[in-house]
């Protein structure tokens, strides 16, 4: 973070000091809510949740080098004491944000968020120094604390934005306001919780409509081949870039095609030249995912031919996203685990195929979360596609909506042993363990509260040490 006084963050925050004998000691270190990350220099926001309460590692963190406790309490060790500590975080990371030379770029979507703010960030710090959100940590509390760790230095800052209803983006983009918004998809995701597409709309809408004006400096990057993002134009005053496939696209795509091992390759086209792409990444969803990154840094002065070499050697840079390993036996893991919607699914089945030509494929599979109304339909759909794509074996691992996927599949001819429906994750590995053979290549993805990962790491250890066990 930036250099401030505890004076300063204690009115910035609207805070009450306690234990503090000398408020003109600055905060140097990281803003941070675990207590094994404080710090020489630190300061320690303290949460209390229904089983930890920050409070009591107060006097640890202090012992550990952090300046100074941000809580609702007196701790006995200096601290700033108010009546919202989340509240009184997202007001630091305004005035923070305000205080930066950094330009704020911004990005929501149903999928695909994660990876294609990791792209960006790979292209922007090529330019100059950029600080992203890690992971996947999104929403009013992750958002504000990637803020936070901002420095003086930073010249870009990548934030990605989460939403699980209306009016969460506009929040978030009142802590951090954007110069740059990007929207890169209205998809399934969450659509339980929203209610329907169109509400979902609305919620991603929000970030455009935060944008400063063109006059101002605000742009908006809008996906030309999603229909609900193209209309999000009319919501702006900020200048419209849009990219895509399509020939309208200001950033676009020419002569896709998948390598051999599944990885996009393109011909990248920008409004000041065209160069060609290809990725270290897998699977052909990450041609729309790289254009988005395109159309950012092109706004931000890059030039195409240095968004094409940063692109082609970009990697993953968060966990268990088509995390892809050889296992000495030739057998190839596919961890996607972290996370499942209909359309990150369908990509990935997508990208297994084309992986597995002239292979065994194997797609292990289980319940996408949060689709409502819509689940039965969207899992039956997948199971069919699988079929559809030829994939050789289908393990559905869990309960309802697992046997969903399964029955979708059955039901479109997959039949005999192309499909089965196992009750959890140490099943499908013993499954796995005794049908897997040299040169197969294994999709695992599933929404991250089946905890399939657990399935690619014990095949990743099979490769390695002969035998394997779910954890």
């Amino acid at each position: 973070m930036i250099a401030l006084s505890l004076a300063e963050i204690a009115e910035v925050v609207g805070g009450q000091t306690h234990d503090i004998p000398d408020p003109s000691v600055q905060v140097t270190g990281p803003v941070v809510r675990d207590s094994r990350e404080a710090g020489p220099g630190s300061l320690f926001v303290a949460f209390a949740g229904e089983r930890v309460d920050g409070h009591d590692f107060a006097a640890a963190v202090v012992e550990a080098g952090a300046v100074a406790v941000l809580g609702t309490r007196p701790v006995g060790v200096p601290a700033i004491v108010v009546d919202d500590v989340q509240t009184a975080l997202g007001a630091l990371a305004r005035h923070v944000v305000r205080r930066l030379g950094a330009t704020l770029v911004a990005l929501t979507g149903s999928a695909g968020k994660t990876s294609t703010k990791d792209l960006i960030a790979q292209v922007l710090r090529r330019k100059a120094p950029t600080v992203f959100t890690p992971g996947s940590l999104n929403n009013e509390i992750g958002l504000p604390l990637t803020a936070l760790s901002a420095t003086e230095e930073t010249r870009f800052l990548v934030l990605e934005m989460g939403a699980r209803g209306i009016g969460h983006i506009s929040y978030l983009a009142g802590l951090t306001p954007p110069k740059v918004g990007l929207v890169l998809n209205v998809g399934s995701a969450h659509i339980g919780e929203f209610g329907g597409r169109e509400q979902i709309a609305q919620a991603k809408g929000e970030l455009v409509e935060a944008l400063p004006s063109e006059a101002d400096g605000g742009t908006a990057i809008l996906n030309a081949d999603d229909p609900y993002v193209r209309a999000m134009a009319s919501r702006t005053k900020a200048k419209v870039i849009f990219f895509g496939e399509s020939g309208e696209a200001d950033v676009r795509a020419e002569n896709v095609r998948l390598t051999d091992t599944g990885r996009p390759s393109f011909r990248l086209h920008t409004p000041s030249g065209a160069s060609d792409v290809t990725m270290r990444l897998y699977g052909e969803h990450h041609v729309s995912n790289a254009l988005a990154a395109a159309a950012v840094a092109h706004e931000l002065g890059m030039s195409a031919d240095e968004i094409a070499v940063a692109l082609s050697e970009a990697g993953s840079l968060s966990r268990w996203r088509m995390e892809v390993t050889e296992r000495p036996d030739g057998v190839t893991v596919v961890n996607d685990a972290y996370n499942a919607n209909p359309e990150s699914m369908k990509a990935a089945l997508r990208a297994l195929a084309a992986m597995g030509k002239g292979r065994r494929t194997w797609a292990v599979l289980g319940k996408m979360a949060e689709l409502g109304d819509e689940a039965l339909a969207e899992h039956d759909a997948v199971g069919r596609l699988a079929v559809r794509l030829n994939v050789s074996k289908l393990v559905a691992v869990g309960g309802r909506e697992a046997a969903w996927l399964q029955l979708g599949a059955y039901n479109e001819g997959s039949w005999g042993e192309e499909s089965v429906h196992v009750s959890d994750a140490q099943a499908a590995v013993d499954l796995l363990r005794s049908e897997l053979r040299p040169g197969d290549v294994v999709l695992v993805k599933a929404s991250r509260s089946v905890g399939l990962e657990s399935v690619a790491q014990a095949l990743i250890e099979t490769g390695a040490e002969g035998e394997v066990s779910a954890r």
